[in-house]
């Protein structure tokens, strides 16, 4: 059997089994030796029954005296007495009355659960059990946890990769020796080996060790590959302007920061040279991107060049339209700036594309509609990607193919993104951080408010809305469950417009509804038909209300930091006092993470504070990136992320990537991550 085998060709993988393995995103049998355990639970220690004390526990022991019953509708007990030569404890375990059969008396079995006492009596309850052998796999060593599905239990999948680590013939080690004694790694097969059925604690330190510095290392291996391919691109020069540059920001009706004028300025050196430009502009909510990206725009339409600026939606293209026609009008460039969306009548679109192939438009903002076919743009120097996470590898590669040379490119997002992911995630580009706000904007003041401080809350947000201003209402789900705890946006959405805010406009806003009913509510926001609208995280990333002064996050602690920051960014944008109430999901103490967001302000400082606490995982919910899966390395772990730079840097340097078509096979894969080629 090999990895690429599917995973039903395993012994005990019928189709359902097969189903609920693919829900788990397991298809193949080398995707169920990459599936690693969530978590462990050590009963590897193996007492004698004299010996028990209250906790995990693991026995050898033969067990007689089986008998099963039901003590009432619906419940069925089933009573052992497991002995060994130092004594007896009584077995206990609920609804599995199969257990009165299956128990061959005179066995020998390790016996693993929970040891405490019940009415009275010591017993183990719902203990795993399975016959003595060399090689447990349920009990009487370091259990592995595993991510579960809706009849898939962690005990199946455990026999199951057990059955897949006997059968593979072709678990090969993929990186060079010298690599391996540099760094001293555990070899792969024995890594994965160990991951799953970890012999000892220190060896499976040195598998997570093993493992974790590959997923970096194989991951910068494919940045710098891009890196390179992109250095190694013919681009077209966009020589500097000084007089230009100088007039646009002495026109501007505010002063640019300090930060704002250093990423433009590296961005001009960029776009000067014959190579392509390929950067990051990272920076929070209001930092003040899109005035970057409209001295970028402005340099390469002196020269003559086209420019694509793309967005994720219509409203968000619109508004960018809006303030760059605001911005170029200053100078005399307005009449290059036309919007290009799939909304537009059909002679619209007929009479942009006229325009934008004969040059008489330069700088077009849209959405998906830019890589239309019919959209020529030969004269194509710079494209803009905003939210650029947002748009699939092949989308952006269809936008670069029609200047028919590499433009340059520079992509912006306001997700604080901490310094260690942006190098794995993003590691082919350079990055430029907006790190300072602009000067006269409001901090938004935040507070953690008691779900039973509800009432006086709504009184104070009513003389807000009363006064004429807006307020956002965001919920971690969509629909009723029984997990929402009534915060679902469907729940409160009636709560609020048939109780509490009858007398005001409510509206409804999530992820299920259709593109252009999605935009037609937030237009209706924008255009203030509605005081308050309940959404879920689609507002993220997106429009400016300058009139919604009131952010208020239902069941906050579901939420990550860096989630939260972006979604209070989406008010204080006006010149009025704004406001972001966390009301947590229950009544006890806000947690240190809540409170953070009270004391804090700066994205990166909360990113990187979600890092260390929760992963990745909770700034990739904000990006939606999805591609990027590190399941061992933490990325808080600077050292590990230096090392396999580092150690990436060398292999290319003196080895031959071709040498090595396992991991060639693996880096191919992920270049497709980040790729921007």
């Amino acid at each position: 059997m090999e990895l690429s085998s599917p995973v039903a060709e395993l012994k005990g993988v019928g189709k359902e089994v097969a189903k609920k393995l693919a829900g788990l995103g397991v298809e193949t049998v080398g995707g169920l030796i990459g599936n690693f355990p969530r978590r462990y639970d050590d009963y590897s220690n193996v007492l004698p029954v004299r010996g028990l004390r209250p906790g995990n526990v693991t026995i050898e022991v033969k067990v007689g005296q089986v008998a099963g019953r039901y003590v009432r509708r619906g419940l069925h007990i089933t009573d052992a007495i497991a002995s060994d030569s130092t004594g007896s404890v009584r077995l206990v375990w609920f609804n599995q009355p199969y257990r009165s059969t299956a128990i061959k008396q005179g066995q020998l079995y390790f016996v693993a659960g929970e040891y405490g006492l019940r009415r009275g009596r010591f017993s183990i309850l719902n203990p795993s059990m399975e016959l003595a052998s060399s090689f447990p796999i349920n009990t009487a060593r370091i259990i592995p946890i595993y991510r579960e599905a809706k009849g898939l239990k962690s005990y199946t999948v455990r026999k199951l990769v057990r059955e897949a680590l006997r059968e593979l013939k072709d678990l090969k080690e993929y990186l060079p020796a010298w690599l391996l004694a540099d760094k001293n790694l555990m070899a792969y097969p024995q890594a994965v080996k160990q991951i799953h059925f970890p012999s000892s604690p220190e060896a499976l330190a040195q598998a997570r060790a093993r493992l974790g510095f590959e997923e970096v290392f194989v991951l910068t291996l494919a940045a710098l590959i891009n890196k390179q391919e992109n250095l190694a691109e013919r681009g077209v020069s966009i020589p500097y302007n000084e007089v230009l540059a100088k007039e646009f920001v002495a026109k501007l009706p505010f002063k640019l920061t300090d930060a704002q004028r250093k990423a433009a300025w590296l961005i001009y050196q960029d776009m000067n040279k014959n190579q392509p430009m390929n950067r990051l502009l990272e920076g929070d909510v209001g930092s003040g991107k899109t005035v970057v990206a409209a001295m970028s725009a402005l340099m390469a339409i002196e020269q003559g060049f086209q420019v694509a600026l793309m967005a994720p939606t219509e409203i968000l293209a619109r508004q960018h339209a809006d303030t760059l026609l605001s911005l170029l009008s200053r100078v005399g460039y307005g009449e290059q700036v036309r919007l290009l969306v799939g909304s537009l009548s059909p002679d619209q679109k007929k009479t942009a594309h006229a325009m934008i192939a004969n040059g008489d438009i330069r700088l077009m903002v849209g959405t998906h509609a830019l890589i239309a076919e019919k959209v020529d743009m030969r004269r194509l120097g710079l494209i803009i990607i905003d939210e650029q996470h947002r748009f699939g590898v092949e989308q952006r590669k269809k936008l670069q193919a029609k200047a028919g040379h590499m433009p340059h490119v520079l992509h912006m997002t306001a997700t604080p993104i901490p310094r260690s992911l942006a190098l794995t995630l993003y590691g082919e580009l350079d990055i430029s951080i907006l790190d300072e706000m602009p000067p006269g904007r409001h901090k938004i003041k935040t507070e953690i408010v008691s779900p039973h401080a509800r009432a006086d809350l709504y009184a104070k947000i009513d003389e807000e809305l009363a006064a004429g201003w807006q307020m956002f209402v965001v919920c971690p789900l969509i629909t009723d469950s029984e997990t929402s705890g009534g915060l679902s946006a469907e729940e409160v959405y009636g709560r609020l417009s048939g109780r509490d805010f009858k007398h005001r406009r409510v509206g409804l806003l999530h992820g299920r509804l259709k593109s252009q009913d999605k935009d037609e509510v937030m237009q209706k926001f924008i255009n203030h038909e509605y005081d308050i609208l309940v959404s879920t995280t689609v507002i993220e990333v997106g429009v400016d209300v300058p009139n919604a002064s009131i952010m208020l996050i239902e069941g906050a602690e579901r939420f990550g930091l860096a989630q939260i920051h972006q979604l209070r960014g989406r008010v204080g944008r006006g010149a009025h006092q704004s406001y972001c109430y966390l009301i947590p999901s229950s009544v006890q103490a806000p947690t240190p993470r809540l409170r953070a967001l009270v004391t804090t302000a700066d994205g990166f400082k909360l990113a990187e504070l979600d890092l260390d606490i929760r992963g990745p995982g909770a700034i990739y919910g904000t990006l939606q990136h999805g591609a990027l899966d590190l399941r061992i390395a933490k990325l808080s772990d600077t050292k590990l992320i230096a090392g396999a730079r580092s150690a990436a840097q060398t292999f290319l340097e003196r080895e031959n990537l071709k040498k090595y078509p396992i991991l060639q096979d693996r880096v191919k894969s992920l270049r497709a991550v980040t790729n921007l080629n």
